[in-house]
């Protein structure tokens, strides 16, 4: 039978969230139905929202999820009826990059993930009253709503007693940040790792640095306490990044002989970009995570590029498994060792105008809404 529950509809690209009543459809045999706790804000929804990234609007977005199973599908086996989980982005299961572990990839859904619908096509959300489709799953989870219809790749079990205001962005800025160094990067013990941009994803991957037992680590930004956050959680270097200060430059002078190690961009503005691939020494790696407008490119040094052997890899959603990175990073939370809740400010669902203004203007790292 049908629910009706709230949500945060944006109701054209450019245009306004508005909190309404809405009604849920019901559950395929693959779908969970999931009662939302918190959900987390992300740059992501904002690029959608403004026609960064192109989605179809009106839509229900929101793919940081975290809360509980109220009912499952019969062809849902991962989770049970009352789990905690966190919810993460959906992909086919059955691709080549499914199976061997990159469900990040899955070239299947992909756009789909964007496209707010499910593989056939159809909605999962619609307007109370009128029927009026809205633009859902988002991500396959489309969390910006009380009660939601989550397909069951996207389900990720946590222990009961995980605090959903802090765990729900582990589903994409968290992993993204983290995996990027622990997956795409492979930092190594006693190696040095950059990062450019110290928003949520950035200071998530400064963690996952020190996880990886990288000695130099460099969080460059410019806003000066974000990088006092990105010390706090483990930078040893950090750049406030002016008009007149040589970045690259600073970085060689961390990183003798003539460069870093690792990189990762967390801005994906690509003068910076440019800065991130200059800066790497001898055998260095780089990996992109931040999300410009398409078409966007980079220059690059060919031969530098070619007689040094630098790389520059993409990396989505932190190139992991988030059935096994998420519960991981929230291991390395229990011990003390990933304190995200550093980052996180909470505001209540009827707040959520100031919280989107304050992710908007950067007064925020990272605002996650509670439907209490």
């Amino acid at each position: 039978m049908p629910l009706k529950t709230k949500a945060l509809v944006l109701n054209s690209i450019k245009g306004q969230f508005e909190l309404r009543e809405i009604v849920l459809d019901d559950l395929r045999p693959e779908e969970a139905l999931v009662e939302i706790q918190a959900t987390g804000i992300c740059h992501t929804d904002l690029s959608c929202a403004t026609g960064l990234i192109p989605c179809s609007a009106p839509i229900v977005l929101g793919h940081e999820g975290c809360g509980v199973v109220l009912e499952t599908g019969s062809e849902v086996s991962n989770v049970s009826k009352g789990d905690k989980v966190v919810l993460s982005f959906s992909h086919c299961e059955n691709c080549r990059q499914c199976t061997e572990g990159r469900p990040a990839y899955c070239y299947k859904w992909h756009a789909r993930n964007f496209s707010g619908q499910r593989a056939d096509g159809s909605i999962t959300m619609r307007d109370t009253g009128s029927e009026k489709p809205l633009s859902s799953p988002f991500f396959g989870q489309s969390s910006f709503a009380k009660h939601t219809v989550v397909h069951r790749s996207c389900l990720v079990r946590v222990p009961p007693s995980s605090k959903a205001e802090i765990f729900a962005p582990m589903g994409c800025g968290v992993q993204t940040g983290a995996g990027a160094v622990l997956n795409s990067l492979r930092v190594r013990p006693g190696s040095s790792l950059v990062v450019f941009g110290a928003g949520s994803v950035g200071i998530c991957a400064v963690m996952a640095g020190k996880l990886a037992q990288a000695t130099t680590i460099i969080a460059v930004d410019i806003d000066a306490q974000r990088l006092e956050v990105a010390k706090d959680v483990g930078a040893t270097h950090v750049i406030l990044a002016t008009k007149d200060l040589d970045v690259v430059s600073r970085i060689k002078e961390i990183c003798p002989p003539n460069g870093v190690d690792f990189a990762v961009d967390c801005t994906g503005v690509p003068s910076v970009v440019a800065q991130m691939v200059e800066s790497l020494g001898t055998l260095g790696r780089a990996t992109q995570v931040g999300v410009p407008g398409f078409g966007s490119k980079v220059p690059v040094d060919i031969l530098d590029h070619l007689t040094f052997g630098k790389e520059y890899v993409g990396c989505s959603m932190g190139g992991g498994v988030p059935s096994k990175l998420i519960p991981y990073l929230i291991d390395m939370h229990a011990k003390g060792l990933f304190p995200i809740e550093k980052l996180v400010t909470r505001y209540r669902i009827e707040e959520f105008e100031n919280a989107l203004q304050d992710m908007k203007s950067g007064k925020t790292i990272k605002a996650v809404l509670t439907w209490d």
